[in-house]
């Protein structure tokens, strides 16, 4: 089946790179690096639809539903790299947020050929994963026109799932599937076509925003520290000694002993040094305010609890 590809803006041809093969190294980096710039401008001009978004992650994550990022080759690997990260950052379970890439884990590092174009199991692999209404799915493609990503889509519409879809095209078609489209337009590539590029950093800044807008809105986040790491590793449980350090002002021993009292985890850590109140205390609190510390330590000195975001 021919498909025309011809009148989307990431198959057009970049007049700025077409004698890109005849550069210098440094010449073909800056040029590269100036493109670059150019992909936040395009991002900012989205992002009151990001926020929207964003809106919507929160009430599906809110309410008991999970995260799906979908999407064939570099689209779906941006995915799975954002999903994985979520767990140590924000010490989320890994079914909450979740990647799906076209062809399996295989995938992420060999081309599938041909995955993309089947459109079938885009809702065969949310089927797998037993998608519930109650569910939120965005769909990631370049083109906004993926076969596998509109069938996902398409699925979790049918299903009453929420739906996004983030793409770099103008009108794309997986808007049309989707009840919130995202299209953020980059421009043509410097090799054309190679949406692995300005697309791909488009892509992962607006996820980064999903995932990061949300955790913070989910109350993870205590200013701009992450209190909800999962200490999994020497350099994040040295991370999350400095957090409480910091935060209370005790000394680097005390912020060590304190977390082995609470099995490494920041927020009753500080909880107890601030609020002046035991393990089980702190746990308390954090559960009636729905994991947010500054409540928490709040409620724990007798002031009243706010935990509308």
């Amino acid at each position: 089946m021919k498909v025309n590809l011809s009148t989307l803006m990431t198959e057009q041809t970049n007049n700025r790179s077409n004698n890109i093969d005849q550069l210098s190294t440094l010449e073909i980096i800056e040029l590269m690096n100036d493109e670059d710039y150019t992909v936040a401008a395009s991002v900012k001009k989205v992002l009151p639809l990001i926020s929207v978004g964003i809106e919507l992650i929160y009430t599906a994550l809110s309410n008991g539903g999970r995260l799906f990022y979908i999407g064939a080759g570099t689209s779906g690997r941006i995915g799975v790299l954002d999903a994985s990260e979520c767990p140590p950052t924000f010490c989320t379970p890994p079914e909450l947020i979740q990647g799906i890439i076209a062809g399996g884990n295989t995938a992420m590092f060999t081309a599938v050929e041909g995955a993309e174009d089947n459109r079938e199991n885009g809702a065969k692999d949310l089927q797998d994963r037993q998608l519930k209404e109650m569910d939120i799915v965005v769909g990631i493609a370049a083109s906004g026109r993926t076969p596998y990503v509109i069938g996902a889509l398409e699925y979790a519409r049918s299903i009453g799932a929420k739906t996004i879809a983030l793409s770099c095209n103008e009108q794309a078609e997986i808007s049309h599937y989707a009840d919130l489209g995202i299209e953020v337009i980059v421009g043509p590539e410097i090799l054309t076509g190679s949406t692995r590029l300005k697309s791909a950093t488009a892509q992962k800044m607006v996820l980064n925003m999903f995932t990061t807008a949300t955790m913070i809105k989910l109350g993870k986040v205590y200013g701009n520290l992450m209190v909800d790491l999962n200490p999994s590793n020497i350099k994040l449980i040295e991370r999350a000694r400095n957090i409480v350090k910091n935060i209370t002002g005790v000394s680097y021993t005390e912020a060590a002993n304190i977390l082995n009292k609470t099995d490494q985890k920041v927020k009753p850590a500080i909880v107890m040094l601030l609020g002046g109140v035991s393990f089980e205390k702190a746990k308390h609190l954090l559960d009636v305010t729905n994991g947010f510390v500054h409540e928490a330590i709040e409620k724990a000195k007798g002031g009243t609890v706010t935990c509308e975001k």
